[in-house]
């Protein structure tokens, strides 16, 4: 059976694009076999949604064709274990760092840059639509399957996740390659030290330290960096020292690398020789999505219509919805009182900025004064053509203009989600 998928998972390897066959087929190996059936390992259950998802159908044909039977196969989520040797390894590192009297936090800090925050983690990063193809790069290069790909760029406007995802792939190198040496900075942060280091006639240190002393460099904000010609050239040969030697880099902006503006040619082709991942703001699902998750993480218990309410009013970031989600919780509690929807409306009202956003009840409105028609007869069970013409206008409007799925269009409308989409 071993052989059968082998050879199975060469022959889908000539049918799709090389990088797809890389971050999907490539990872999965065969376990064992039951009762007939070819049990594949995947590293995460993410790897697994998007194989079955994606990839089912055709691993299924390709199996049968070559057993010449039908063959049926499952996938299922192994983490990989370090071995023994690096475990042991690994502990004695640890051991020889606390008997050590000369090493102080201070110094961990300044040679390893900025802290990881603890919770910017794979596992709770919510994927969506918005940013599924940006985890999947970062999660490729922190599992270091690729050689090919050594560096990635992170592109979104504040509060969209970057951040997460950076700090992720941090998280994950230091848990499964201990030995890599990694600094998480800021580009302000890199330009300060630079500057500390000419002033005390350190700058050979500083050169040493970020050319042949790191493995793995995470650099935050690079659009910081405009206009600083001196910071912007040491930058660019540090980076170019570092992908020579094929060490991994991340970096994050506001900014496509073509968009930054007053930076040299040098580094703007670094920036854009690497992997470009967009993060979108989050649709209406994936907002929803984050509020459950952070609820259940902060272990608040929110109704369903309240995390609906929530995200159809935050709309501009991440951030914005965990603080929206926050300040409900912190209310009802020195309240005393549970979460409901008025409670959220009166916590929303001091978040949302004051400006008009297209949602469905501006477009009922503004429906209802042009046909000159009430809101009550929007939603009623009417059938004249005075008023269902008017309703079938403003149904079509919420589905092209907001983000509102078909179940709370129908809500809004008195009607079922069916009627909705005809």
């Amino acid at each position: 059976m071993k052989n059968i998928w082998e050879q199975a998972k060469a022959a889908i390897k000539e049918c799709i694009p090389g990088h797809k066959y890389r971050m999907w087929v490539e990872p999965l190996e065969f376990k064992e076999e039951k009762g007939g059936t070819i049990i594949l390992s995947c590293p995460n259950l993410f790897t697994k949604k998007r194989v079955l998802g994606y990839y089912g159908s055709m691993i299924g044909s390709e199996l049968k064709r070559i057993a010449k039977k039908n063959c049926n196969f499952s996938v299922e989520v192994v983490e990989k274990k370090a071995s023994k040797k690096k475990r042991v390894k690994s502990r004695k590192k640890k051991l020889e760092k606390m008997e050590d009297p000369q090493l102080s936090l201070p110094d961990i800090h300044q040679s390893a840059g900025r802290f990881l925050r603890k919770e910017f983690t794979f596992d709770r990063f919510v994927v969506g639509g918005n940013n599924d193809f940006a985890y999947s790069a970062a999660r490729s290069l922190a599992e270091q399957k690729d050689p090919n790909q050594s560096s990635l760029y992170l592109l979104s406007e504040t509060g969209m996740g970057k951040s997460h995802l950076s700090q992720a792939i941090g998280h994950h190198i230091l848990s499964n390659f201990p030995t890599d040496r990694l600094y998480y900075i800021t580009a302000e942060d890199f330009m300060n030290e630079m500057v500390h280091a000419l002033q005390n006639n350190s700058i050979e240190q500083f050169k040493e330290k970020f050319r042949n002393q790191c493995d793995v460099l995470l650099l935050e904000d690079v659009h910081f960096l405009t206009g600083k010609a001196r910071t912007q050239a040491e930058l660019a040969f540090s980076l170019d020292y570092l992908l020579d030697a094929d060490k991994k880099i991340i970096f994050t902006s506001c900014y496509s690398p073509a968009e930054i503006p007053k930076i040299n040619e040098q580094l703007r082709s670094r920036f854009s020789s690497s992997l470009i991942s967009g993060i979108e703001p989050p649709d209406f699902k994936t907002r929803v999505k984050i509020l459950r998750k952070k609820a259940m993480e902060q272990r608040v218990k929110v109704p369903h219509t309240v995390t609906d309410y929530l995200a159809s009013e935050l709309l501009e970031n991440v951030r914005q919805l965990e603080s929206g989600l926050i300040g409900v919780a912190a209310k009802a509690s020195l309240l005393g009182t549970s979460v409901d929807l008025n409670l959220a409306e009166s916590v929303i009202k001091n978040i949302v900025h004051q400006k008009k956003t297209i949602s469905i009840d501006i477009i009922k409105e503004l429906v209802c004064k042009h046909y000159r028609i009430t809101s009550k007869d929007m939603v009623s069970r009417s059938r004249k053509k005075s008023i269902v013409w008017p309703r079938q206008m403003a149904i079509y409007l919420s589905r092209k203009y907001t983000d509102q799925p078909l179940q709370v269009i129908g809500k809004s409308f008195n009607r079922y989600h069916a009627t909705i989409l005809h």
